[in-house]
């Protein structure tokens, strides 16, 4: 493959902070790479410096001759009063077709395309970015933190749009299953360095982890070897018959050199202080309207939360996620109806924006410190802290020197060491990389508390949601069924749209396609198998998982026939349809992808 990007012994540090020291790695066309590492790593800084953003103290980045790059603005080059297709021809200089036509993969369309910017959600804002980048023709992609407060809907849109991608990329990115859909290689970005490695995020964790323990080993061997030749040293380094030998020995010793152990990505802990558990309902809500004095998001608003839930509320962008929220904690009036929360029950609330308010001249510690309840102790501040990557000296950081994915962590760690027993938590993944999102997903899944948080990152979800919460036209309701009920559920509508939508709306409006070459026919036909393959791969993922799940549940009624439950046999029926459509479904896909695959004749 072409190479279009080369970084050569690349050193770039903020004083005394060193973020590369000597950074090497080459990236071919058609690489779907994401790259991982912890916060302050140097993720975003090498993006910048690839894009010209910023520049390195020594090195440089060689791009070749055929490299067309184009990355996702951080800043908005849109005004807000902007319509969406006048921005798209004005930053890129096409016609009005041309640009609805890359809009629509982002269902930008019909009434959209002529609404101001201004009107539209954060999600419906990164659309009309992704588009204008893509109306650049480019071949290769940098992309920092594109999934950052995006809904699922736009998330699945951007993982279809980058499964069908021609082009290379680098994408930066906290969501580990956004990176499992989309990306081929890895890239880490540790320890002032850059290692690429040719497979998805989860095989380089595995190898990492491998490698790890062969360290770990070759280091007690040697710690061994070390061991017995200063036994051999101490005891015969006084007879001058062994002196030389002791000598000898001793030059042995200082060759042998452990295999130093990097910290594994999965080595983070949090560990919340326990909270009591209340016997009684958690949320009651009953003919509840929420939403501002000149709007109503929703109204008739029925629901009871038994406490120790822990509810994901989801929905697209816009619809009121943050607004219920908001409401539940006192942050908002209610418009009307009632809610109440158990009795006794102290509520934590985290903002999306809430670290924006925090005492400037106070240190990290001091207010931790402050925030935690009064049983928590020393040591209990100080592990929470290490645990969101402030250690040793940084709990004496002034919080007016913190960046801001710094102050929203600090934040956090300070409301969770309230011990409130009911949390609300509004986006509390955005600001932390993804081994720290998924530490403190494994924490909250065994908070004993009652938690409502809003997420669009997969795996936080699934590891801590036990009930969905869905915020959807100008209503709020209990979601009946699991969390990839959702996902599943939502993909097979878009997907549906997407096809939809595939069909011209009239021979007038449509303008005559160029006909293609053979090496477009090739990359359409290559990009439509991996799709297909992929897409396979996770029908037969979800019909084994409700094979497991129906089966665990028909085990569990022959086992105890007495102890017959009708949520637990709704389930058990319900799976058997769900069964039914992916078997279904898996087979169209099957028989649809081997018609694509080359027919091999044999000759008489």
């Amino acid at each position: 493959m072409k190479i279009l990007l080369q970084l050569n012994n690349l050193h770039k540090s903020y004083g005394a902070r060193v973020i590369f020291d000597g950074a090497t790695a080459s990236f071919a066309e058609n690489q779907k790479i994401g790259v991982i590492g912890r916060n302050g790593a140097g993720k975003s800084t090498l993006c910048k410096i690839i894009t010209g953003h910023e520049e390195a103290d020594s090195g440089e980045v060689s791009k070749g001759s055929g490299l067309r790059l184009s990355y996702l603005e951080q800043h908005d080059p849109y005004s807000l009063d902007e319509t969406v297709i006048g921005f798209l021809m004005r930053h890129s200089g096409k016609e009005a077709w041309e640009c609805g036509k890359i809009a629509g993969r982002f269902q930008l369309k019909h009434g959209t395309l002529e609404a101001k910017i201004g009107s539209l959600s954060g999600g419906y804002r990164t659309r009309v970015k992704l588009a204008s980048m893509l109306l650049a023709e480019p071949n290769f992609l940098i992309l920092d933190e594109p999934t950052n407060y995006l809904d699922l809907k736009t998330l699945i849109l951007l993982e279809e749009f980058f499964q069908d991608y021609d082009g290379g990329f680098l994408i930066v990115s906290h969501d580990r299953e956004f990176l499992k859909k989309t990306c081929e290689h890895t890239l880490e970005v540790e320890n002032g360095a850059c290692t690429l490695y040719p497979g998805g995020v989860e095989e380089y964790l595995l190898f990492k982890e491998a490698q790890k323990e062969q360290a770990l080993s070759a280091n007690k061997n040697i710690e061994a070897k070390k061991k017995q030749l200063q036994a051999f040293v101490d005891r015969f380094r006084a007879k001058a018959s062994k002196a030389s030998q002791a000598k000898s020995k001793m030059k042995q010793i200082e060759k042998l050199k452990t295999i130093e152990v990097g910290h594994p990505l999965s080595n983070v802990h949090i560990k919340i202080p326990a909270v009591e558990r209340k016997n009684s309902f958690a949320l009651r809500c009953e003919e509840l309207a929420i939403g501002y004095p000149e709007k109503l998001v929703a109204g008739r608003i029925h629901m009871e939360i038994e406490q120790g839930s822990h509810v994901a509320v989801l929905g697209d962008n816009g619809q009121g996620k943050t607004t219920f929220l908001r409401t539940l904690a006192g942050d908002l009036s209610k418009k009307g109806g009632a809610y109440r929360w158990g009795h006794g029950l102290n509520i934590g609330y985290y903002a999306q924006h809430v670290f924006t308010a925090l005492p400037a001249d106070t240190d990290v510690y001091t207010y931790l410190s402050e925030m935690a309840a009064p049983a928590v102790t020393r040591q209990e501040v100080l592990n929470l802290a290490g645990s969101f990557l402030f250690k040793g000296e940084d709990v004496k950081k002034k919080i007016s020197v913190l960046s801001g994915g710094e102050r929203a962590r600090a934040c956090l760690a300070g409301l969770l060491l309230g011990k409130n027993q009911a949390l609300l938590l509004d986006e509390p993944t955005n600001h932390l990389d993804f081994e720290t999102v998924e530490a403190l997903g494994r924490a909250l899944k065994s908070f004993a508390g009652t938690l409502f948080f809003i997420s669009h990152d997969r795996t936080f979800v699934n590891l801590v949601a036990t009930q969905i919460v869905e915020v959807k036209h100008s209503a709020v309701r209990l979601y009946p069924g699991k969390y990839e009920d959702y996902v599943y559920h939502l993909e097979t509508v878009l997907r549906a749209e997407l096809g939809q939508d595939a069909a011209p709306q009239s021979e007038e409006k449509e303008r005559p396609a160029k006909p293609k070459s053979d090496y477009h026919l090739k990359k359409e036909l290559e990009s439509r198998k991996r799709k297909l393959g992929s897409q396979v791969r996770k029908a037969e993922e979800r019909i084994a998982a409700h094979k497991k799940e129906r089966e665990t549940i028909h085990e569990h009624f022959m086992k105890d026939p007495m102890h017959w439950s009708r949520e637990l046999n709704n389930r058990y029926e319900a799976l058997a349809k769900l069964l039914e459509t992916e078997e279904s479904l898996w087979l169209d896909l099957t028989q649809e992808l081997e018609g694509l695959q080359p027919r091999h004749t044999q000759k008489n």
